[in-house]
Formats: structure tokens, sequence, C-alpha cells
């Protein structure tokens, strides 16, 4: 069984660092927590990590995404209407601007080195 990992960052808007940090926390050990874990499984994701990083241009969430299949993971995360689902594209638009109902590119990997 081979696993697809992707890693990406996406800006997080001005005055919404501590927003983001807090929603993620709650999805990690509070009260978004089952959902998240229900949501991923059913999604086919199988690690979800999230940083964030100061930049000379503002914040960023750097996410890492680990799935069988990635494509259709991230296409249920846009499409899914499940009710964290739905929650999660709304967050990701108020903290990151972005619609990921509307399709999200991946970013394009150059360079994997692996032992």
């Amino acid at each position: 069984m081979s696993t697809q990992s992707i890693a990406f960052t996406v800006p997080l808007l001005p005055g919404m660092t501590d927003v983001d940090r807090s929603s993620m926390q709650s999805c990690w050990h509070g009260d978004r927590a089952a959902d998240h874990q229900a949501s991923r499984r059913e999604l086919g994701i199988t690690r979800e990590s999230v940083w964030i990083q100061p930049t000379s241009e503002g914040d960023v969430a750097v996410v890492l995404l680990e799935a069988e299949d990635l494509g259709k993971a991230l296409a249920g995360i846009g499409g899914s209407d499940e009710p964290f689902d739905v929650w999660f594209r709304a967050h990701c638009l108020h903290v990151h601007g972005i619609d990921l109902a509307a399709g999200f590119p991946p970013p394009e990997q150059i360079f994997d080195y692996q032992t």
C-alpha cells in the first residue's frame, strides 16, 4: 500500500494567525477533534500536519497531507457535504482567503531525495 504526500504553504490573512491556531488546535485536541478524525478517515487522509511560519510578508500555514489517493482526498475536502468539511472550507476561506470548493491546484514537486 503506497502513500502519497504533499506539502504546501498558504498565507494567513492579516489578523488571522490566532484564529487559525485556535481552530487547528480544536481539530487536534479540542471540540472538533472527533469530527476532524472522522472526516479524514472518510477521505482516506492518513496524516495531516500544520505549522505556522512567520515570514517577512506575514504568517503562512505550512501543511503536510498524506493519503493513498491525494487527488481523491483533496477533491473530497473541496466537495464533501459533511458538516465538518463544510465548516473547514468556510474556515479556510475566512483565514486564508482560499475557496477550496473552487479547487486547489497542487504545488509542483521539483525535487525528492529519499534513501
